[in-house]
């Protein structure tokens, strides 16, 4: 008989009104994502946004605000989980970080419904369909430009082969010009190379150089009498 007790037409309506809140806007979150034809789609962040305004709505009506402010940060939680299979990484490529960060959304959209904050839902569902659709655009021209130099972030190793009889002299000179360009080095390997001569691999601190000026360094290295090669090369970092 608890069950008949708990029943108040009034209570039902408001929870009524909040689920309806996140089934709508979640779907219109779902309905973009849907359309681009990504894995979660309008099905799963209808259901997400539903499910988290079900958590907060019972905690709220059962304990109160402070109750829905427990279970919030459950449903945070519990969001990143499922975002977390929507990830993939194949190789060096990563997908589903933003089909994670939308269930996300939906998740926030859902608790805010739950909490009847329906205006700060809405507000919530407007940026994050804003962020899938106006910003698309940006991210696209940006994607296309080429990566200057200096804007990058890679690892950068300068290679010297030297005469091995002379490989401490052209060492020290290495050194000193990569930390007069402002490049100082952060770690230095030395290896055979061929007979009779080696290789000094120096590793740089930086993560973006200016090109010029490493060729100038790399100019003057390679004019020293027992240089016999002298490049760079840079690898990107993840």
């Amino acid at each position: 008989m608890e069950a008949l007790n708990n029943i108040n037409l009034a209570s039902l309506l408001d929870s009524f009104v909040s689920l309806f809140s996140a089934f709508v806007l979640g779907s219109a979150i779902g309905l973009e994502r849907q359309v681009r034809q990504r894995t979660a789609g309008l099905r799963t962040n209808a259901l997400v946004a539903v499910g988290a305004a079900v958590f907060v709505d019972l905690a709220n009506r059962l304990h109160g605000a402070e109750g829905a402010v427990h279970v919030v940060a459950y449903v945070v939680s519990g969001i990143g989980f499922l975002g977390a299979g929507a990830i993939m990484k194949e190789g060096a490529n990563v997908t589903g970080l933003n089909t994670a960060a939308t269930l996300w959304g939906s998740g926030a959209v859902g608790a805010c419904c739950g909490a009847d904050m329906i205006g700060e839902a809405l507000m919530a569902t407007l940026f994050v369909l804003a962020s899938n659709t106006l910003l698309r655009p940006v991210v696209n021209r940006i994607n296309r430009q080429p990566v200057k130099e200096e804007f990058g972030e890679a690892s950068y190793t300068v290679y010297t082969v030297c005469q091995r009889a002379h490989q401490s002299k052209v060492r020290e000179r290495l050194v000193a010009l990569l930390e007069q360009a402002n490049y100082p080095v952060r770690d230095l390997e030395q290896h055979a190379f061929g007979h009779d001569e080696t290789e000094i691999e120096a590793k740089l601190y930086a993560t973006s150089i200016d090109a010029d000026e490493l060729d100038k360094v790399i100019t003057v290295l390679g004019s020293l009498p027992a240089v016999t090669q002298c490049f760079w090369s840079a690898v990107t970092e993840d």
